[in-house]
């Protein structure tokens, strides 16, 4: 009795593996990671919502104050103009 090949079958070889071809440590490729527009949507939801959540309380009495002291003509002068733009280009750049 004769069995012949069906399809294509390599013969066994005992210098050849079985598996994959490729070395473990061969591939160049590096890792990605694709997110959807929703995901990143939701991402920049959530880092907003952390900042209001860690941003201080609203003070009105001070608020109020910080108003009526900047209706005030005698308040507005040279040495506040001059400490307050410092403060703001401090906060700018630290």
């Amino acid at each position: 009795m004769t069995i012949d090949r069906i399809g294509h079958v390599e013969p066994i070889s005992p210098n050849r593996k079985a598996g994959r071809s490729e070395r473990a440590g061969g591939n160049d490729k590096a890792d990605t990671i694709n997110l959807s527009m929703e995901a990143m949507e939701k991402a920049e939801r959530y880092q907003v919502l952390e900042l209001i959540r860690s941003a201080p309380e609203l003070d009105e009495a001070r608020i109020v104050e910080l108003r009526q002291k900047i209706e005030d003509p005698s308040y507005m002068n040279e040495k506040v103009i001059n400490a307050t733009a410092e403060n703001i280009v401090n906060a700018w750049f630290a």
